[in-house]
């Protein structure tokens, strides 16, 4: 069912790195992304695979983790992605991506979702140094790094407390606890 997978589907951050994704599962998860809908129909994105430990090591040190864990500087090794893939704006074809990005994303993270692997949508990227360890193209912009493989965390969704914090937090057994606001909130007629 829908719902369930798109509940299941939460962001994850420690992964059980020893766990490969092959380059083939990679593939179909960014097929998912290309037969979903695009902005006017003119599919801008590209994508880089990195599913290899040596490509994977360039790109981790240009990501920035969780931004409400202020003291956490990411995933040790051992608890690192096993794969990611590159999401790239093709500014031939297009200026603006984030409705393309954004529902790619989704797609991509659905389908590792279904195979029970987990994924994080990364924004902060250094984008200038990855550019240049990945050689990517001038024309291609850097829009978001998916970090995927088997997760290693639990993740719990919460009512949004009455204090409205809507941070995300890990309690003292490491369990990642993610407030949600309620519907009756968000729909306003």
């Amino acid at each position: 069912m829908l719902r369930d997978l798109i509940t299941k589907n939460r962001t994850c951050r420690r992964f059980h790195e020893d766990f490969a994704i092959d380059r083939a599962a990679l593939v179909e998860f960014i097929d998912l992304a290309r037969l979903s809908a695009s902005s006017g129909n003119i599919q801008p994105l590209k994508y880089i695979i990195a599913c290899e430990p040596e490509k994977n090591a360039l790109v981790f040190p240009h990501l920035t983790w969780a931004g409400w864990l202020e003291d956490w500087p990411g995933p040790p090794e051992g608890e690192r992605p096993s794969a990611y893939i590159v999401v790239l704006g093709d500014t031939t074809l297009q200026k603006t991506f984030d409705i393309d990005a954004g529902i790619a994303a989704q797609s991509i993270t659905l389908g590792a979702t279904e195979k029970d692997l987990a994924g994080c949508i990364i924004a902060m990227v250094q984008r200038d140094q990855l550019r240049k360890v990945l050689n990517i193209p001038a024309h291609l912009e850097i829009l978001l790094i998916l970090a995927l493989g088997k997760p290693k965390e639990r993740i719990v969704l919460e009512p949004l407390p009455p204090d409205g914090n809507i941070k995300y937090y890990r309690d003292h057994n490491g369990t990642h606890h993610v407030p949600k606001r309620p519907l009756e909130e968000i729909i306003i007629n």
